[in-house]
């Protein structure tokens, strides 16, 4: 094979695997995003029990709900602020409704602040796993079960964190682009 043969092979295969990269960023950002609580990002632990109650040890929860003004719904949290018990497994619940008169569907995304409280902040079930669709006028509570990890206690970094906030935004998806 001669040199620019060889160069041209190498440049084709260099340009290959710069498309690789660039299709495989998103989902490799994401999946480092939730194993390192980066930015925020919460764990998700589907199927799993907490790992139990430590004596004690409580932190403050407070939920936020918005929606992008493009989504013809309500959204709103159940309670603004509860008192959870690190390693113990709780429940809370958002509500949407959908305020025009057809169906929309909608995703929502997440964060937890401080940025530091979100690889310890692990959801075992939540609405935001999935996309949401309401029916005209449709009215849902979704839950959101969840712990604070006790390794939180652990680390000098986060043990000092008095309050988490867990904040949902709704988007609307739209099925007629997802399809074509």
């Amino acid at each position: 094979m001669n040199r620019k043969t060889r160069t041209g092979l190498l440049a084709a295969g260099l340009a290959f695997g710069m498309v690789g990269v660039g299709y495989a960023s998103a989902p490799l950002y994401r999946l480092f995003c939730q194993v390192t609580g980066f930015g925020g990002t919460t764990r998700m632990a589907v199927g799993t029990t907490a790992p139990g109650a430590v004596a004690g040890k409580t932190i403050s929860v407070r939920f936020d709900a918005n929606h992008v003004p493009g989504l013809p719904w309500e959204f709103r949290q159940e309670k603004t602020r509860e008192i959870v018990t690190v390693g113990a497994q709780d429940i809370t619940f958002f509500v949407a409704k959908n305020l025009s008169n057809k169906p929309v569907t909608g995703t929502a995304s997440f964060n937890v602040t401080p940025n530091q409280a979100g690889k310890y902040f692990t959801k075992i079930q939540c609405f935001c796993f999935t996309k949401q669709t309401l029916q005209p006028g449709q009215q849902v509570r979704m839950p959101v079960v969840f712990y604070v990890d006790p390794a939180i206690l652990k680390d000098p970094d986060a043990k000092q964190i008095e309050e988490i906030t867990l904040s949902y935004t709704f988007y609307p998806v739209d099925e007629a682009k997802k399809q074509s």
